[in-house]
């Protein structure tokens, strides 16, 4: 596993696991890596010191890094699920939607859908509290 710390194209950093290198490379070039604040997916990898091994206590093996994954991306399709069972779908309506339930125009309730990284910078602007929903992970019994 690599982490590589990332930033977009507005210049949101955020950090990012990718089982190798050419993983990295690959889910870029499909448009796959995507920033958590704004959904954009110019990302660029930043400038990252080296980690160095000492003689202090060793990293996690490969398991315990797999279980982690495995763990994290249940938790992402655990999230996913709760929001597409409880929330009302608003398709690419949300960024209207959201500043009209923000500003009493509309009755409140929790939404999801699609918007712009313009929109959402505009959201965010204005005071409307939004976040990205996790992107569903690939089913577990399709991952090689």
């Amino acid at each position: 596993m690599i982490r590589y710390a990332l930033s977009c194209e507005h210049d949101h950093p955020f950090e990012a696991w990718f089982g190798s290198s050419s993983d990295y490379d690959d889910q870029a070039a499909r448009g796959l890596v995507e920033c958590p604040f704004c959904a954009s997916r110019s990302v660029a990898k930043q400038i990252m010191a080296p980690a160095v091994s000492g003689t202090k206590k060793a990293a996690p093996t490969s398991p315990d890094m797999a279980k982690m994954q495995s763990m994290m991306m249940e938790a992402a399709r655990e999230v996913r699920a709760h929001v597409e069972r409880n929330f009302d779908y608003v398709g690419d309506s949300f960024a209207r939607e959201a500043r009209d339930i923000h500003e009493g125009r509309s009755e409140k309730r929790e939404i999801y859908g699609q918007a712009s990284p313009a929109e959402i910078k505009a959201l965010k602007a204005d005071g409307v509290p939004c976040s990205p929903l996790p992107a569903a992970p690939p089913d577990p019994a399709k991952v090689n």
